[in-house]
C-alpha cells in the first residue's frame, strides 16, 4: 500500500499539473467515446493498450469481460450499460477478452471451481461459446481450443448486447457501433472481430481506413 500511496503523491505533484486543463474540463462532465467492457484481471491495463486520456473511454470490468443477457434484475453490467448508451450516449461498445484468462479456464475447467460457486455461476453466461468449441475444435490441441474460447466468448457477449433494450434501440437507429477485441499479453496485439469475414484479424487491418484517415489528419494539423 505504501508504493500505492507514493503513487498518488507522484500523481498529485508531477502528473496532474501537466494536465491540469484537462482535468479541469473533466470536473465539469464527461463525454467518453466508447464503452469498454474487458475483464478484471490486473495485466489489462485500458489506457495503455488504446493510449486514451482520462475521460475518453467508460470502463466496466469483470471476470471474463462478461455481459449478462437483459433480465429485468438490477446489475452493475447492466445499469453501467443502460447508462453509458441511454445517458452518456457513447458511439462505441468493446468488448475486449484476453489471453491467459483465468476465467476462461475455469470455464474449461468447472471442476475446479466447486469451491467458488458465485464463479461457476458467473461463467454460466460462456458456457455456449463452450459449447461451439466443443463442437468446432474436435482434435484441437488445448492452446487452439483456449484461443477459439477466448474469441467465441466475444462474440456471445456481443450477442448478449443486443438484448438490452439501450443497445438495441440505438442499434436500430444506426447509431451506435458494437466491437469485439482479443488482447495478448505477451505480444501487446490486438485482434478484432470482422463480421462479415466472421473472423478476427489485427486492429491496424480491421480499422485500415480509419486509421489511414486518423494519420491523414495528424500529418494536416502538423
Amino acid at each position: 500500500m505504501p508504493h500505492f500511496a507514493a503513487g498518488v503523491v507522484r500523481f498529485q505533484n508531477d502528473l496532474f499539473p501537466e494536465k491540469k486543463d484537462l482535468f479541469e474540463k473533466l470536473s465539469k462532465g464527461q463525454s467518453p467515446e466508447a464503452l469498454f467492457i474487458t475483464c478484471s484481471d490486473s495485466r489489462i491495463e485500458t489506457a495503455m493498450i488504446t493510449q486514451t486520456d482520462p475521460g475518453e473511454l467508460f470502463i466496466c470490468r469483470n471476470a471474463g469481460n462478461i455481459v449478462p443477457p437483459h433480465t429485468e434484475q438490477t446489475g452493475g453490467i447492466t445499469a453501467s450499460i443502460e447508462y453509458a448508451v441511454s445517458v452518456l450516449n457513447v458511439p462505441h461498445i468493446v468488448i475486449c477478452g484476453h489471453t491467459e484468462c483465468g476465467a476462461m479456464k475455469g470455464a474449461m475447467n468447472q471442476e475446479a471451481l466447486k469451491d467458488l460457486p458465485h464463479v461457476r455461476k458467473w461463467l454460466g453466461y460462456a458456457s455456449a461459446a463452450l459449447q461451439v468449441v466443443d463442437e468446432l475444435a474436435e482434435g484441437k490441441s488445448e492452446d487452439e481450443r483456449m484461443r477459439l474460447l477466448l474469441e467465441q466468448n466475444v462474440i456471445l457477449q456481443l450477442q448478449h448486447l443486443k438484448t438490452h433494450p439501450s443497445v438495441a434501440r440505438r442499434l436500430a437507429k444506426k447509431n451506435l457501433m458494437l466491437h469485439g477485441w482479443v488482447y495478448d499479453i505477451a505480444t501487446g496485439g490486438v485482434d478484432a472481430y470482422d463480421a462479415e469475414a466472421g473472423r478476427f484479424v489485427p486492429v491496424d487491418q480491421r480499422y485500415a481506413s480509419e486509421i489511414a484517415r486518423i494519420v491523414e489528419n495528424d500529418d494536416c494539423a502538423a
